[in-house]
């Protein structure tokens, strides 16, 4: 029996992705990724008990879409990445609950409307689409991302972006990060800031 062939490049070690949603007003992806310690902030203030849920399943290493919610239809859309940087503890202070630190991954090149989402569901593009929790509960802020959705998404997104730092010689050293099965970092030095 022949053995199957081994993508070139293997899905991150993360196990599973998750979407967290945020209104942009209270908490965007400029707060996230202006966040000390490079982004890292805790994710907290969830009440209902099934994103609470999916907040303690969660594990260092996993990978989210973080997600714009809003009033208008345009604000609605996965903008970047945050990957769990602390698994679920108890907060402390007035109110309680729990919380996991997230840091920022990545700002999408592209931000992902909810409308496109939908699209793909109704034309059942990509498979599990039709099941996303985004869909079917979309009053729930924390939730579970089928890996194909996820593909699909980041791909849409056209990948992150992000400026590392500057090299000695003053130029930018840009890095574009491809999250997903396709998951690639291409890096160059440019003079031209983006």
């Amino acid at each position: 029996m022949p053995k199957k062939a081994t993508p070139a490049v293997q899905p991150a070690a993360a196990g599973k992705y998750w979407l967290l949603k945020t209104e942009p007003g209270e908490w965007s992806w400029s707060d996230q990724a202006g966040a000390p310690g490079g982004g890292v902030a805790p994710w907290d203030g969830v009440r209902n008990r099934q994103a609470i849920n999916s907040l303690r399943a969660m594990r260092r290493g996993d990978r989210c879409l973080f997600y714009h919610s809003g009033a208008g239809a345009a604000s609605r859309r996965v903008v970047g990445v945050v990957e769990v940087a602390r698994e679920w503890y108890e907060a402390e202070g007035e109110g309680g609950g729990g919380a996991v630190d997230v840091r920022a991954a990545g700002e999408f090149r592209r931000p992902v409307a909810l409308g496109d989402i939908k699209k793909a569901a109704g034309e059942a593009e990509v498979e599990g689409m039709r099941e996303f929790a985004l869909l079917r509960q979309p009053r729930l802020s924390v939730m579970p991302v089928p890996a194909k959705v996820w593909d699909w998404i980041c791909e849409m997104g056209g990948g992150c972006c992000y400026v590392e730092g500057i090299s000695p010689g003053g130029r930018w050293k840009i890095f574009v990060v491809y999250f997903g099965l396709q998951e690639r970092a291409i890096g160059k030095n440019t003079s031209e800031v983006l």
